[in-house]
């Protein structure tokens, strides 16, 4: 892998790009770190610090922001839940789903409602966390050297610029670095999290020697649970395909054999950030509203029984819901009819429509269910013992942050063996 890396740095466009990349992230968390304007830090870190679970949660997926009221404190949750209402408008709304069959024009149509829906959302919960925090739970009390409503408006005005700066940033990274930008964003997100976390985990237990060994085991299970993680992520379920011979001139074409590449979790991480997003949403409701029953309700859906059955349910959901979005079964067998392809044993046409239908159904299944336990077990034991370390390392963390390091890593791959290096999957 290290001769990997070195090849690609060696390679002028490449090495642009990851430093790009880098230069970017970077940024990110500086911006994590910046107040807004007329907090009382270590006031606000005081208050902070006894909330409840489904806070916590949003603290880690903006790696911190939230928990320092910093100007990305509304991190990237706002424009994943826009992603999520456009993904499934297109199937609700007529117009929505024509332009995603438009190709790259109406792509840019719905990428342009999402930004809008965002700075929307972005305005939400900036105007809840506010109210949240200047109420008796939390009891801050801002700058009083002005106005208190312009202050009020300079702090909103604050986190949505924040918010519509870290979307800028994502696209920025996905159009002239490496790998997708929002995905990047909540891995550093995550993993930004993980030295604090694991000075918790030391600190856990009076008897240092018990909790440095406990640390130890839980990042030994860790390490290996990763080739299994990695092991599934890269499975695939292939469907042969073979073509007949036809006589083009005076030349034999065809005749040979291939076949498609299903993936068990084609998805990939979408299904538990989107499921994350789900989850954690009546926290942000929670957050605008600021109410008892609504607050108790949010705590009651991060954590518990009823989180671990919904996060299943959620995961194995958009599993099914996005792999039936990226692939087409109708467009995949009319491709194969087009170029004189058949599957053994299937006739062409309805058939074999119906033949990708099953396998892709029979596939998503065992893969939705291994990345939900995958994201639900962690959880439990957090649940039992309360260590911060299971949570930064939970399930949900581990499958994002593998997830999106393969994504990277394959997009590296695609641009050194464009140059006619290896990659790191040899």
């Amino acid at each position: 892998m290290l001769s990997s890396i070195l090849d690609a740095l060696k390679v002028p466009e490449l090495r642009k790009k990851i430093l790009f990349t880098l230069a970017i992230l970077a940024l990110y968390r500086f911006g994590a770190y910046v107040p807004v304007p007329g907090i009382p830090f270590h006031e606000f870190a005081t208050a902070f610090s006894d909330t409840g679970v489904a806070m916590t949660m949003l603290d880690l997926f903006t790696g911190g922001a939230l928990s320092n009221f910093s100007v990305f404190s509304l991190g990237i949750m706002p424009y994943i839940t826009a992603s999520i209402i456009m993904q499934l408008m297109q199937g609700v709304i007529p117009a929505v789903g024509r332009w995603a069959r438009e190709g790259d024009a109406g792509r840019r149509k719905i990428t342009q409602v999402t930004r809008y829906l965002t700075l929307g959302l972005g305005l939400i919960n900036a105007i809840g966390y506010l109210l949240l925090f200047k109420s008796p739970a939390y009891g801050v009390v801002f700058s009083t050297e002005v106005p208190e409503l312009l202050t009020d408006v300079i702090i909103v005005f604050t986190l949505v610029a924040g918010t519509a700066f870290i979307m800028w940033m994502g696209e920025l990274i996905t159009q002239r670095g490496i790998g997708n930008g929002m995905s990047l964003i909540i891995f550093v997100s995550i993993v930004s999290r993980v030295p604090s976390a694991i000075f918790s985990s030391v600190n856990l237990t009076a008897d240092l020697g018990m909790g440095i060994a406990l640390t130890i085991l839980i990042v030994a299970v860790v390490l290996v649970c990763i080739p299994l993680i990695i092991f599934v992520e890269r499975a695939q379920r292939r469907i042969p395909v073979n073509y007949a011979k036809r006589v083009q001139g005076r030349k034999m074409m065809g005749g040979q054999s291939t076949y498609i590449p299903l993936k068990v979790n084609a998805a990939g991480v979408i299904p538990i950030i989107f499921a994350s997003c789900i989850i954690y949403f009546p926290a942000q409701l929670a957050a605008i509203f600021n109410v008892d029953w609504l607050t108790g309700f949010a705590d009651a859906v991060s954590t518990g029984w009823i989180n671990w059955i919904l996060t299943i349910l959620l995961i194995v959901f958009f599993a099914y819901f996005y792999t039936s979005m990226v692939f087409n079964p109708e467009e995949t067998a009319d491709n194969i009819r087009k170029q004189g392809g058949f599957i053994p044993g299937v006739r062409p046409g309805t058939a074999t429509v119906t033949y990708i239908k099953n396998v892709i159904n029979r596939v998503t299944l065992p893969g939705g269910l291994f990345i939900a336990c995958i994201a639900v077990v962690p959880t439990i034991i957090f649940f039992f013992t309360g260590n911060q370390l299971i949570q930064a390392f939970g399930g949900t963390s581990i499958l994002i942050m593998i997830g999106v390091a393969l994504d990277t890593m394959s997009k590296i791959e695609s641009q050194l063996k464009m140059h006619n290096y290896d990659g790191f999957f040899k």
